[in-house]
């Protein structure tokens, strides 16, 4: 449900973007210490096992704000739940703004991973519900590509200051803050989109308008008719964030090792190519069908997976370079086509319940895989471990095209004898 037509066309529009903002801000704030990782492994000593541990954290937390809050906006409303997020958010960054050791660090990563949670489900239903309504594809264009454009801007951003900047430690979380700031701002003055919610709802309207108020913030809901196409499409969720938790972990380690570089913004760089890459790819496939675009996107991804393993066997910088672009591009495809087929699987009034859901999914493949990542580096070297990855992701990436293109093809028929 929508907000009224002269609402939508006067605040909704305006409200569109600026939970486009709130999205591509908090995923901008997540990248950042992936750039910072290598300065702080230098001033406190940490391993690249501990510095996994660290990202992993915040997946963790991610996915508890998922799973207790996930469909808290369902009810309670998506302005109320997106500006707790950001001052969450804000406090997170004042954490790390303080932080002088691995504890505080920590506490800062966990915060932002609460927050981020907290905001997803409503951030992914919001986009949806206020989409214009001359391009209803929009909302799920922007769910996608707004992950990668903050990622992106996020690690390019966080290696300038890194390299070039006073400070870097504290400066780049200062002006997020400053910028989160903006973002409660714009939040409170945006129109209510949760359907039941949008046209004067109190907080004991429910979603049928007059039920008595409950939050069941513990929620997350796959609808049983849809299970079946859910459990195919979130191969390539996993398959997606797996590569993308190892770029934001140890992509930057990675790339300074095999550049022979000691720039602190090389490491940013190849997060924000892999990035660009993806959301290039994301605007170029935005009218293509979903699922030819996953199958599109995983094929990107084998390709990638292909070169950075050849690029580990050559020890050849340009060669990782291409590849990271490559399979940036199907990353930001396979995401794409993906996450707008499972979010035609819910009833508006449940589509918090289904985009938390996507994204426990999605958050458990960018952890748990990255801390293994992480762990074994110590044991055998970042190179032989890249390898083991990269060709463990390959496994899933085939699987997912397989049952991809066996979903595809049952659709067409459904439809050829509908």
């Amino acid at each position: 449900m929508r907000p009224a037509a002269g609402a939508a066309d006067a605040t909704g529009n305006s409200g569109f973007w600026v939970v486009g903002a709130v999205l591509v801000l908090l995923m901008l704030s997540s990248s950042v210490p992936s750039a910072l990782y290598v300065l702080y492994q230098q001033e406190w000593g940490l391993s690249s096992g501990m510095i996994t541990v660290v990202f992993a954290l915040y997946a963790v937390t991610v996915l508890a704000g998922l799973l207790l809050f996930g469909s808290l906006s369902d009810t309670l409303g998506r302005r109320p739940v997106l500006a707790a997020g950001l001052v969450l958010a804000i406090v997170s960054m004042g954490l790390f703004a303080s932080a002088q050791g691995l504890g505080l660090l920590l506490a800062a990563r966990a915060v932002q991973g609460l927050a981020v949670g907290l905001a997803t489900g409503a951030m992914g239903a919001a986009l949806l519900e206020l989409s214009p309504g001359s391009r209803p594809a929009l909302g799920a264009q922007v769910n996608s590509a707004g992950p990668t454009v903050g990622i992106g801007l996020g690690g390019l951003g966080a290696g300038l200051l890194v390299q070039y900047a006073p400070a870097p430690t504290v400066l780049t979380y200062l002006l997020l803050v400053a910028a989160f700031a903006g973002c409660l701002v714009g939040v409170a003055r945006m129109a209510e989109s949760a359907p039941g919610r949008a046209a004067g709802g109190g907080p004991g309207a429910g979603a049928a308008g007059g039920s008595r108020f409950k939050i069941t913030p513990h929620r997350i809901h796959i609808p049983a008719a849809a299970r079946g196409r859910f459990a195919v499409l979130i191969l390539t969720i996993v398959a997606v964030w797996s590569v993308g938790g190892f770029y934001l972990s140890l992509g930057p380690h990675l790339a300074l090792s095999l550049i022979q570089s000691t720039n602190y913004l090389v490491g940013g760089a190849t997060v924000a190519l892999l990035a660009g890459a993806a959301t290039a790819a994301q605007l170029l496939l935005g009218r293509t069908e979903a699922l030819r675009t996953a199958v599109l996107g995983l094929l990107g991804l084998l390709g990638g997976l292909a070169l950075v393993l050849l690029a580990l066997g050559l020890g050849s910088a340009p060669v990782f370079l291409v590849a990271t672009a490559v399979l940036g591009a199907g990353w930001g495809a396979a995401f794409l086509g993906s996450f707008r087929a499972l979010s035609a699987l819910a009833e508006p009034a449940h589509r918090g319940e289904l985009t938390a859901a996507v994204y426990v999914f999605a958050y458990l493949a960018m952890s748990v895989p990255a801390v293994l990542a992480g762990l074994l580096t110590n044991i055998h070297g970042l190179h032989r471990t890249s390898v083991g990855f990269m060709a463990s992701v390959a496994a899933v990436c085939v699987l997912a095209l397989l049952a991809t293109l066996r979903l595809a093809a049952r659709n067409r028929t459904e439809r050829s004898t509908g």
